[in-house]
């Protein structure tokens, strides 16, 4: 697992083994916080070693979202308090029994993995005051419902989780909605943002990969849009080149263009489904 540091005491971790999927530790005068949790427990504990070879005791755990890749190793913080969007809480509640187990009867490295619930929870945003460190927590929907920034405040760096990938990724979740977050994110002061996966942005980076993120989705809705009024298959929808929608299909080791294709086909889905209820206006 890659491990980099980013500002006075401030850290990213990046998965080695699921799509570059990083978690954050932030230290402070009165402990560390933790900023998702990894979805393997070997790496998890990578991270906390890190965490107790240093003295520190961990004050908080943050999931951003409910999504196992960045909430799965939140077990092993049992003794610390876990905060989260209060739809973090109560999709985990109600799906994330489920989930696991299929994970589990798929993934062995998961075995070991247990359900934990947000024990802290918000709506908006909320702030947390620790030590020299003060922590905006800010809804950020759109990759979910559930999904939320941890900015922080003195080192004016933003750990965005799938608010902010190298592809925007809105399967399951609301374009508009993502766009949104995407403009409240471009109204902040920042250095840095933690990515939910790939590299870290730079602030010399920001505005262009902000500008780049919104481009994209207006630009796979009005090509989706174009592809289902036509009453052409998919695969047509499939074949839209993502270059076209201004991004790369180079990070993540490629993964992106899969997820681009995933966009694709729910976007067209979700066209599709307007059209046969009524009448043909997409909106």
């Amino acid at each position: 697992m890659l491990r980099e540091r980013i500002s006075e005491e401030i850290y990213v971790f990046t998965s080695d083994l699921y799509a570059q999927v990083t978690a954050g530790v932030i230290v402070t005068s009165r402990g560390a916080v933790v900023v998702d949790t990894l979805p393997f427990p070997q790496e998890t504990r990578e991270l906390l070693a890190f965490v107790q070879e240093r003295g520190l005791r961990v004050s908080y755990v943050i999931n951003t979202h409910s999504h196992a890749d960045h909430a799965n190793g939140s077990y092993l913080f049992e003794e610390t308090d876990l905060v989260a969007h209060q739809l973090c809480r109560e999709i985990l509640r109600k799906h994330g029994e489920r989930v696991l187990e299929e994970a589990k009867s798929e993934t062995p490295e998961v075995a070991d993995v247990q359900l934990r619930l947000p024990s802290i929870t918000f709506d908006q945003e909320a702030i947390l005051h620790l030590g020299d460190r003060t922590l905006h927590l800010i809804s950020l929907p759109g990759h979910t419902s559930d999904s939320i920034g941890v900015y922080v405040q003195e080192d004016k760096i933003l750990f965005a989780s799938d608010a902010v990938m190298p592809v925007p990724y809105i399967v399951e979740g609301d374009r508009a909605a993502m766009i949104d977050s995407l403009r409240v994110i471009g109204q902040l002061s920042l250095e840095n943002i933690v990515q939910g996966h790939g590299e870290v942005i730079l602030r010399g980076e920001v505005e262009e990969a902000i500008k780049t993120s919104i481009l994209y989705l207006e630009t796979i809705y009005e090509k989706v849009k174009e592809v289902v009024e036509a009453g052409a298959p998919p695969e047509s929808a499939a074949e839209i080149n993502i270059e076209q929608c201004g991004k790369s299909r180079i990070p993540l080791n490629g993964l992106v263009q899969h997820l681009h294709e995933a966009n694709l086909l729910y976007l067209y889905d979700l066209m599709t489904a307007q059209v046969e209820k009524g009448p043909s206006m997409i909106i």
